[in-house]
C-alpha cells in the first residue's frame, strides 16, 4: 500500500493546468484568472458626494451655524459642470458629480431649509472632504484590481464591470466524461432481473462535478468487455479533458479498467492500493499525455471518496486552482468513533452541526460499510481517522466537510407553517 499523500501527489503532478480562454462575466463565475487584471480608469471617475445632503467648502461652514444660498441642485448622472462660488451651497445627492470649488458635503439630516428651498443653515463645522469620495479612492487607473490565480467571485465580476469589461481571461474549465462499468449494472424503473444491480454511482459523480462547475460528458454504462471499454476511452479522448470511471479497478477477473489502462498506456498506468478505508484500489493514467484516466472503485461510498481526495484535486489543478485540498475543519466527537490499528487513515461518514457556542460536532450518520450510500447521503462531512483505535466521545476529530448547505445548527426546535 501506499499513503494517501503519496498517492494524490502522483495523480495530481500528472495532471495538466489547461490554456486559458476568454470568459464573459456573466460565465465567469468561479472561473480561475490566468493573469493578472489591471484597471485603465479610475473608480469612480470623478469626486462624488457620499451622501445626500448640501455640497459646500469647508471654511464657509466653519463658524457654524451658518446659512447659505443655495445655488444649484445636482443629481446622480447630473452631466453639467456645476460652479460653487464663495458662501454658496449646492444641493447634492448620493453619487452626484462634486460641483467645483465644493471640497465637503454636509448631510440633510444635520440641516434645515426654509420654506422656499433657497438657503440652507448648517449646523455642524466640517472639514474639508467630509462625506466625499475622491477619483480613484475605490480603484485608481493603472492598479491591480485581481491577481492571476484568483477564483473569481460575485464581487470579483462587479469590479471587473465597473472598470469596463465584459470578458475575462480564465483558465478554460475541464469537460469530464464519466462513465460506470459493469455487467450487472441498470438504470431506470422496472423489475431486476436476478443479479442486477442499479447504477448510483454515475449520478453521484456527475452531480458532484456539475455542482463544482465542471461540464460533464455522461458516457453511459459500459459492459465488461475490454474491447468496448476501450472504445469508450477512446471516445473520451476525443471531446473531454479528463474521463473519471466507477467500478472494475480491484484485482478481480473481470476488473477490466486497469487492464485496458494498462494496455493503452503502458508504464503510464499506474494501480494503487493506497492506505485509506474507504476507497482503497485506485487506478490512473494518462492516455496520449493528455487525457487523466482516473478509475475509481465501483463501491458507491469508495467511489464517492476516491472523487473527493483524487478526482477532486486533479480537477481543481487542470482548472487552474491553486488551493487543491479542501482544508479539514476540526470538531468534537459526540459519541465514540472506533476504528481497528491496520495502517490506513478511515473517513467515517459523519453529521456535523454547530452549537449554540459556535463550536462543531459531529455523530455517526449510519452504517459505514462501502456499499451503504444512504448513510453517505445523510452525511456532510467525513471524519479523518488516522491509524489507531479511533477518538473517544468529547476527544477532538478533523473533519472533511462534504456539503456546507448542509451544515446543521443547534437551537430552538423549529416552528412549522402549515399552508392553507
Amino acid at each position: 500500500m501506499i499513503s494517501l499523500e503519496e498517492a494524490r501527489d502522483l495523480v495530481v503532478s500528472a495532471c495538466p493546468v489547461l490554456e486559458g480562454e476568454p470568459r464573459a462575466l456573466r460565465a465567469a463565475l468561479g472561473c480561475v484568472t490566468v493573469a493578472p487584471i489591471l484597471s485603465s480608469e479610475d473608480v469612480p471617475p470623478f469626486a462624488t458626494s457620499a451622501m445626500d445632503g448640501f455640497a459646500l467648502r469647508a471654511e464657509d461652514v466653519a463658524g457654524a451655524p451658518v446659512r447659505l444660498p443655495v445655488a444649484d441642485s445636482v443629481m446622480a448622472g447630473d452631466g453639467r459642470r456645476v460652479a460653487l462660488g464663495e458662501g454658496q451651497a449646492v444641493r447634492i445627492m448620493t453619487g452626484a458629480p462634486l460641483p467645483e470649488g465644493a471640497d465637503a458635503v454636509c448631510m440633510v439630516e444635520r440641516t434645515r431649509t426654509d420654506d422656499d428651498g433657497r438657503s440652507v443653515i448648517i449646523e455642524d463645522a466640517l472639514g474639508a472632504g467630509t462625506a466625499v469620495r475622491l477619483a480613484g479612492s475605490d480603484i485608481a487607473a493603472g492598479s491591480e484590481v485581481v491577481p492571476a490565480g484568483s477564483v473569481l467571485s460575485p464581487a470579483h465580476l462587479g469590479v471587473l464591470a465597473r472598470i469596463g469589461l465584459d470578458a475575462v481571461l480564465v483558465h478554460r474549465t475541464p469537460r469530464v466524461g464519466i462513465l460506470s462499468t459493469g455487467d450487472e449494472l441498470r438504470e431506470g424503473p422496472g423489475s431486476l432481473p436476478r443479479g442486477a444491480i442499479r447504477d448510483g454511482n454515475r449520478p453521484v459523480l456527475m452531480a458532484l462535478l456539475e455542482r463544482a462547475g465542471y461540464p460533464v460528458v455522461d458516457m453511459g454504462i459500459v459492459p465488461d468487455d475490454p474491447a468496448v471499454l476501450r472504445r469508450a476511452i477512446e471516445r473520451a479522448a476525443e471531446g473531454c479533458d479528463a474521463l473519471v470511471t466507477s467500478g472494475g479497478v480491484s484485482v478481480g477477473d473481470l476488473d477490466i479498467v486497469r487492464i485496458v489502462l494498462r494496455d493503452m498506456c503502458g508504464d503510464a498506468m499506474h494501480w494503487m492500493q493506497v492506505a485509506i478505508r474507504p476507497a482503497k484500489p485506485l487506478a490512473f493514467a494518462v492516455l496520449d499525455g493528455r487525457l487523466p484516466v482516473l478509475g475509481l472503485p465501483g463501491n458507491p461510498v469508495s467511489s464517492l471518496v476516491s472523487f473527493e481526495l483524487f478526482a477532486r484535486p486533479a480537477l481543481r489543478k487542470m482548472a487552474g486552482h491553486r488551493q487543491l485540498i479542501q482544508p479539514t475543519l476540526s470538531a468534537i466527537a459526540d459519541v465514540d468513533l472506533p476504528r481497528e490499528p491496520d495502517g490506513k487513515t478511515y473517513f467515517t461518514r459523519v453529521f456535523a452541526e454547530v452549537d449554540r457556542t459556535g463550536h462543531l460536532h459531529v455523530r455517526p450518520s449510519g452504517g459505514q460499510d462501502s456499499h451503504q450510500l444512504l448513510a453517505m447521503a445523510q452525511a456532510n462531512a467525513l471524519a479523518v481517522l488516522p491509524d489507531g483505535t479511533g477518538v473517544g466521545a468529547g476527544e477532538p476529530v478533523e473533519i472533511l466537510l462534504l456539503d456546507g448547505d448542509r451544515l446543521g445548527r443547534a437551537g430552538p426546535a423549529a416552528q412549522t407553517t402549515t399552508l392553507p
